[in-house]
């Protein structure tokens, strides 16, 4: 039996065009102070790749294996890669509930946005922990998409919201993973955790603009589109009403949305 959970978000243009606007400096902040050139690091979920080459040319990319649960996916990260001239990253296709790593073999594991969508986010953490040497770190962020906020108030996005947080956890994940991450980490055996915590923020035109386009895409588009017209959960006129919510928000002057993230650090 396959531990994969559906992914939620799928890797439509919507989606892809949002990830890739991720930095290791917009979205792995608390690890950079601890990277030092010629770690060896494992990149779990590495998705579009642009986090990935970050911390590549950090350590090395000689250094970095990269995971991810599909081939459709793993294509993603090498194509970022070769774009950004760094073929040597390692990339591998594999489940990260049992990933194909010897114990002890990295000094680094990074993880964004994966546990959230994982089955068994324990077991993750507990293979995060077996692959990494002792005294290595382990560094996770997820989302806490019940903590988002937004600014004016509108009731659309109150109902995207319900219909995302309904589809994600049909889907066996847990959009609210970013409060739990501290609990999990220590029911998989971690003892020497710091916990965190940090924003997005989307207030500028900019900003607000593109993610209006990302989850209006999203809402109107395959998968999560067809997941809430096969439950019937949201009609397709109601998809697009929380669509052009979404653009008529970022086109305000004083549009504001947070969403909030829970992150730790721990020493194997």
């Amino acid at each position: 039996m396959s531990d994969r959970n559906p992914y939620t978000h799928g890797y439509g243009a919507p989606v892809l065009t949002s990830h890739r606007a991720r930095t290791a400096a917009n979205s792995a902040a608390h690890l950079l102070p601890h990277l030092r050139p010629g770690q060896r690091l494992l990149d779990v979920g590495s998705g579009a790749g642009t986090i990935t080459a970050d911390l590549a040319r950090t350590v090395g990319p000689e250094n970095v294996t990269a995971l991810e649960v599909e081939e459709e996916s793993a294509a993603l990260t090498r194509a970022e890669l070769a774009r950004q001239g760094l073929e040597q990253v390692r990339v591998l296709v594999g489940d990260a509930h049992a990933m194909p790593l010897e114990d002890g073999t990295v000094d680094v594991v990074h993880a964004h946005q994966v546990l959230q969508h994982v089955a068994d986010p324990v077991r993750v953490l507990a293979e995060m922990r077996r692959v990494a040497r002792p005294g290595g770190l382990i560094a996770v962020r997820d989302s806490d998409y019940a903590g988002f906020r937004w600014w004016p108030e509108t009731p659309a996005f109150d109902r995207w919201l319900a219909l995302y947080l309904r589809a994600a956890r049909a889907n066996g994940g847990t959009p609210d993973a970013g409060r739990r991450l501290l609990a999990w980490a220590h029911e998989a055996g971690l003892e020497d955790v710091v916990p965190g915590s940090s924003t997005w923020l989307h207030a500028t035109p900019e900003s607000r603009a593109a993610w209006a386009a990302s989850w209006s895409g999203r809402i109107t588009s395959a998968p999560f589109a067809d997941q809430l017209e096969r439950e019937g959960w949201a009609d397709a006129a109601e998809r697009e009403e929380i669509a052009a919510a979404f653009r008529t928000w970022s086109e305000g002057p004083d549009g504001w949305f947070s969403l909030l993230h829970g992150e730790i650090l721990a020493r194997v």
